[in-house]
C-alpha cells in the first residue's frame, strides 16, 4: 500500500500535522481542500487532514486487522484512495465534504520518517542472522515475506536505537544521563517490567524526570493520559517535535554504554523475540526450526499480533542438500529409509506414503512416491525416472525439492513432505482462508515458477492440485512428471503428439500445435489463480474439453470468482492472452502479484 499511495500527488509522507496544516493555509483554496500523510502513530495507518472555515480538521484512517481502511467509527474501505473517494460524496462525521486535494509542491517527493532509511538494513540483518541465509536464497525470503517482516523489524527497532537502554534499573538510569552533556532534553528509554511497560527518563535542568509508558489492551504505548502509539520510536519521534505533557522537548538521546546491547533484554518487549522463543502446539521443533503437523496454521493464534509464521521457520525452507556432510546423491539407502501407514495420495503410477528418511546428522520427514509393481508399468517407471532426473535439477524454496531415487520392493521417488497437501483440496475445507493468505501463497507460486522459466524448465502441468502446502503460509509447486527442460535457443518444446493432457489448464497453441514454453505455464497459472479465488472450485465447471477449447477460441473467458479481488482478476485476463508472444512471462507476472500482495499486506 506504502508504494501506490507515495505516487498520490497530495500524499506528503511523513510530514507532522502542524506542517500539514501550513501547506492547506497556502494553498489558500477554500473549503474542503485535504491532503493526505502518513500517521505518525499508527503502523500503516494514514492521516488526513482538511480546511474548512479556516480552520484545520485531522482524521486518522487506521489500517484495521481484516486490512481494510477506515475513519474511526466510519465506514470501512480497502484503501485510503477509496476511504477519499467515499468522504468527496458523503460527510459521514466529517466537518465538511473532501472537495479539492492539496497537491505537493512541484519537485517535492513524500518526506521519509526516519525509520524508512533504517529498515532496509535491519531486515536484511534479521533474516541474515535468524535463519541463516544468504545468496538467492535470502533474497528470496525478503521478497516474499516483506511485509510481515518489516511489521515485525517495526516493533522491535527501539532495540537497535542508541536511547532504548535495556532492562536497566530507574537508579542506573540517572548517573547515565547526568554523565557528559547535561543538555535538557536529553532522554533515554528503559524497560521497566516483562509486561511491555517502559520509562522515560528526561533531563530536565539537569534533573532526571520518569515518565512511565504503558501498554493497552490492544498492545498501544503511551504516557498517562498522553497520545498512543503503536511502537516506541514513534513515541519518540513524535516527543521530539512537541513536548505535549512533557516539561520539554526530547533533543538529545543518550547513547548506552560501549559493548551494551538494547536487544534481547527486551524480555517481552518484541515479537521478533517471541517468535523464536514462543513454543507453539503442534509444531516440533529441528535446529531452530518449525514444522507444523495442523490442518490448520496454528501460528495465528499463538503469536502476538497474529502474525503468522513464515516459509522460513520451516525445516523444508533450507535445502536438503544444505548439510555439507551429507552428499547430493540421487540414491537413497533403503534401510535408512523408514515408511509408515496410510497414503498421502495415489495415481496411476501406485501411492504417495509418508515416511522418514535418517540421514547422517538429522533426520527428515518424507513424502515416497511408490510404482506399484506391474509388468506393464515400464512407461510409468520410465516417466517417474524423467521426473526424478528433473527434480534433481531443481532447488528453490517453492519447488518441492527431490532428496532421491530408492530403488528396492518397488521403485521410489522421495521428496520433501508438505503436510497440509494440495492447495485445492485444502481451500475447499478452509473458506474461511483470507484473500490476503490466498495471494501470499499465490505469490510464492509465481516465485517457484520465475525461477523454473530463468532456469529454462516448462512444467507442463502448473494447477492447484500441483502445489503442495507446508504450512497454511507456505506453497510449493510439485509433480513434475510432465516437465521438460529446454535449450536455450529454443524456448519452446513440441510433443510428438496429443496424450493425457489436462485440457483445461492448457493455452491454445499447446493444443493447437503441441507447443509447450513459460509462457504456456503462465497461461495454466492464471488456471491455478482462478482455482485458487473460488476456493477449490474446478475450472470450466460442467465443460468438456472440446467446450472449453471453443470457448477460448471464440474470446470468452472463465468470469471472476466471487468476491475475487479486480486486480487479481485483471491479472488472469492477461494470463489468458491468447497470442503467446503477447502474453506476459513470470517476470512479468511474479513483480505484479509481489505489488498486490504488499499492498494488501501493508
Amino acid at each position: 500500500m506504502a508504494d501506490t499511495v507515495n505516487t498520490l500527488p497530495f500524499f506528503y509522507g511523513n510530514i507532522t500535522r502542524e506542517e500539514a496544516e501550513d501547506y492547506l493555509r497556502q494553498a489558500n483554496m477554500g473549503n474542503g481542500i485535504y491532503l493526505l500523510r502518513q500517521s505518525r502513530n499508527y503502523l500503516g495507518g494514514f492521516a488526513l487532514s482538511v480546511l474548512h472555515s479556516g480552520r484545520c480538521y485531522h482524521y486518522t484512517i487506521e489500517r484495521e486487522p481484516n486490512e481494510m481502511y477506515a475513519i474511526a467509527g466510519g465506514k470501512s474501505h480497502r484503501t485510503p484512495v477509496d476511504v477519499i473517494d467515499y468522504h468527496s460524496q458523503e460527510m459521514d462525521g466529517l466537518m465538511c465534504l473532501l472537495k479539492k486535494p492539496c497537491n505537493r509542491p512541484k519537485n517535492m517527493q513524500p518526506k521519509m520518517g526516519p525509520f524508512e532509511d533504517l529498515k532496509e538494513k535491519l531486515i536484511r540483518e534479521y533474516v541474515k542472522k535468524t535463519w541463516n541465509l544468504q545468496g538467492a536464497a535470502l533474497e528470496q525470503a525478503i521478497i516474499s515475506q516483506r511485509p510481515q517482516l518489516e511489521k515485525l523489524i517495526s516493533t522491535t527497532a527501539h532495540e537497535q536505537m542508541p536511547w532504548f537502554h535495556g532492562s536497566i534499573t530507574r537508579e542506573d538510569s540517572e548517573p547515565r544521563l547526568q554523565h557528559g552533556s547535561r543538555t535538557n532534553g536529553k532522554f533515554l528509554i528503559r524497560q521497566r517490567d516483562s509486561n511491555g511497560s517502559y520509562a522515560l527518563c528526561l533531563l530536565h535542568e539537569r534533573q532526571v524526570m520518569h515518565y512511565r509508558i504503558d501498554r493497552d489492551r490492544t498492545g498501544k504505548l503511551s504516557i498517562p493520559d498522553g497520545k498512543k502509539f503503536d511502537t516506541l520510536w514513534q513515541l519518540v519521534e513524535h516527543y521530539s517535535y512537541k513536548p505535549d505533557g512533557l516539561l520539554r522537548v526530547l533533543t538529545e538521546p543518550c547513547s548506552r554504554p560501549d559493548g551494551e546491547t538494547g536487544k534481547h533484554q527486551n524480555v517481552a518487549g518484541g515479537i521478533l523475540y517471541k517468535l523464536r522463543t514462543v513454543p507453539i502446539p503442534g509444531i516440533k521443533k529441528n535446529r531452530g526450526s518449525r514444522h507444523t503437523t495442523d490442518n490448520l496454521n496454528p501460528y495465528e493464534t499463538s503469536v502476538p499480533n497474529n502474525q503468522a509464521a513464515m516459509p522460513m521457520d520451516t525445516e523444508v525452507y533450507e535445502s536438503p542438500y544444505a548439510d555439507p556432510d551429507e552428499l547430493r546423491s540421487s540414491t537413497v539407502d533403503r534401510n535408512h529409509l523408514f515408511l509408515e501407514d496410510g497414503e498421502l495420495g495415489s495415481g496411476n503410477f501406485g501411492t504417495v506414503i509418508r515416511g522418514t528418511y535418517k540421514m547422517k546428522k538429522t533426520e527428515k520427514q518424507v513424502a515416497v512416491k511408490i510404482l506399484k509393481n506391474d509388468d506393464n508399468n515400464q512407461s510409468v517407471h520410465e516417466e517417474m525416472l524423467r521426473e526424478a532426473n528433473v527434480m534433481q535439477q531443481l532447488d528453490n524454496p517453492y519447488i518441492v525439492r527431490m532428496i532421491g531415487i530408492c530403488e528396492a520392493e518397488n521403485l521410489m521417488l522421495v521428496m520433501e513432505l508438505a503436510e497440509l497437501g494440495p492447495l485445492n483440496k485444502f481451500l475447499q475445507k478452509n473458506k474461511q482462508t483470507s484473500i490476503k493468505n490466498i495471494t501470499e501463497l499465490v505469490h510464492q507460486v509465481s516465485m517457484g515458477m520465475k525461477y523454473l522459466e530463468e532456469h529454462n524448465f516448462v512444467h507442463r502441468d502448473l494447477a492447484a492440485r500441483n502445489v503442495l502446502l507446508v504450512t497454511q503460509h507456505y506453497a510449493k509447486i510439485s509433480d513434475f512428471g510432465l516437465s521438460k527442460a529446454i535449450a536455450e535457443e529454443q524456448n519452446y518444446y513440441k510433443a510428438k503428439g496429443h496424450g493425457k493432457w489436462p485440457v483445461k489448464w492448457y493455452a491454445p497453441e499447446c493444443i493447437n500445435y503441441f507447443k509447450f514454453s513459460s509462457k504456456s505455464d503462465v497461461w495454466s497459472f492464471g488456471v491455478l489463480m482462478w482455482e485458487a479465488y473460488s476456493y477449490g472450485q474446478k475450472p470450466y465447471k460442467g465443460l468438456k474439453g472440446n467446450d472449453v477449447m471453443q470457448m477460448i477460441e471464440g474470446g470468452r473467458r472463465m468470469e471472476a470468482p466471487g468476491n475475487c479481488p479486480p486486480e487479481m482478476y485483471d491479472l488472469m485476463r492477461t494470463c489468458w492472452t491468447y497470442k503467446a508472444d503477447e502474453r506476459p512471462g513470470f517476470k512479468v507476472v511474479e513483480p505484479r502479484l509481489r505489488d498486490y500482495y504488499y499492498d494488501i499486506a501493508q
